[in-house]
């Protein structure tokens, strides 16, 4: 089957989660013909600004960059996107709002690569939630941009199972690959029939994903083993999930495994020199390595040795 004459395409994206999509669409026989990505701005220890994943990757292919601060404020960086005539947009964690007349400008609209099975998890942080809530199974969606955050026709959808054991990074990779498996069908049908078939949401099932914020990691010893262990696989790297010893001094949990065992001893009880911590339900969570204030990352069994935790402590007390 002929896959029709390649489409224009605009990509909008900014972070690593959205390089595989990029790539994809350049491997195929669609033209991207300008990339679209936040401003470089200052990263790592040294501050020095640099151009984001999307930026550098679009850069390597030698297709034209532009960084505008808004696209809803600026009516240059506006009428700049509609003389670009593309038949479609591609959106994939770009991070600034579209306004209306920039959704309308391509001939097919814009659609967007969203890292969770919608309705479920509209928002900033979907692969967090879906981790950190518990969910069985999480996915990609490829919906057509409409003004809501996250509420337009959904095109395509595929899921993937989790397990016990999956944590953001892993999820993030994942997620990428698969998103960037499922563009340019996509993009093909698009090509070959001039639309696609879209399914309405159902508006009273969504939940929202909001950004993520530094508390979002603070430790509730008094939840269950199982919430606590899903926060940790969740929120790490960023924002970080910690608790105290005690004391005022920070203590960051890297990684942890539930155990099968309980324990009788107050939510919070550090119980044993092998790092184990009652929870809530009785059940207990083991501290495999932690992060201490101002110190290395190390494993639970030296930050005993070296009194950074203290066993018959009650973490979080502070």
């Amino acid at each position: 089957m002929s896959n029709g004459e390649g489409l224009k395409v605009v990509f909008m994206g900014t972070p690593d989660f959205s390089v595989p999509a990029l790539k994809a669409i350049l491997n195929s026989h669609h033209s991207v013909v300008a990339v679209y990505s936040q401003p470089p701005r200052p990263k790592g220890r040294g501050q020095q600004v640099q151009p984001s994943p999307v930026h550098a990757a679009a850069l390597d292919a030698g297709i034209p960059v532009y960084n505008p601060l808004s696209l809803k404020k600026d009516d240059a960086a506006r009428a700049q996107f509609k003389a670009l005539g593309a038949d479609v947009a591609v959106v994939a964690a770009y991070g600034l709002i579209l306004p209306r007349d920039v959704l309308d400008a391509p001939k097919y609209g814009c659609i967007n690569i969203h890292a969770s099975l919608l309705p479920r998890w509209r928002g900033a942080s979907p692969i967090q939630r879906s981790i950190w809530a518990g969910d069985e199974s999480t996915g990609i969606s490829i919906m057509q941009m409409c003004e809501g955050l996250d509420t337009g026709p959904v095109i395509a959808m595929r899921d993937m199972k989790l397990n016990g054991t999956t944590t953001t990074p892993q999820l993030h990779d994942a997620l990428s690959a698969m998103g960037a498996d499922m563009i340019v069908p996509v993009l093909d049908r698009l090509a070959i029939d001039g639309r696609i078939d879209m399914t309405p949401q159902d508006d009273a099932q969504s939940t929202y994903a909001p950004m993520l914020k530094k508390d979002d990691g603070r430790v509730d010893w008094g939840k269950t083993a199982a919430e606590i262990d899903q926060q940790i696989r969740a929120l790490n790297p960023w924002p970080g999930v910690w608790t105290s010893n005690g004391d005022a001094r920070r203590i960051k949990i890297v990684h942890a495994q539930l155990e099968d065992m309980r324990s009788h001893e107050s939510a919070g009880t550090l119980i044993d020199r092998d790092g184990r911590v009652a929870c809530g339900d009785g059940r207990v969570l083991r501290l495999m390595q932690v992060h201490p204030e101002n110190g290395k990352v190390m494993d639970s069994f030296a930050a005993i040795n070296g009194g950074i935790l203290n066993v018959g402590a009650v973490l979080g007390s502070a």
